[in-house]
């Protein structure tokens, strides 16, 4: 059986293999937002240990957003 990768799993993959390489602080605001909606839509019903681990790659990525948008002043909340 073949697995064949569409465009976003070939980009989460891209992605995951440089916070692997480089960490999280590597990826810009961006592509932390990009990576998070990527891992978000991955789906690992099947599978509770990389459930669990998807959650907490969820909220890393999150913790970093808002600390990269904290550093570099941009406004967290755009309804002030």
């Amino acid at each position: 059986m073949v697995n064949i990768a569409n465009d976003d799993d070939i980009e989460r993959i891209e992605l995951l293999d440089i916070v692997s390489k480089k960490g999280l602080k590597a990826l810009t605001p961006k592509q932390l937002e990009r990576l998070h909606v990527l891992v978000e839509k991955k789906d690992y019903f099947n599978n509770k240990k990389a459930q669990r681990s998807k959650m907490k790659l969820l909220k890393q990525i999150t913790r970093a957003i808002y600390d990269s948008y904290e550093k570099d002043g941009f406004p967290i909340n755009n309804s002030q």
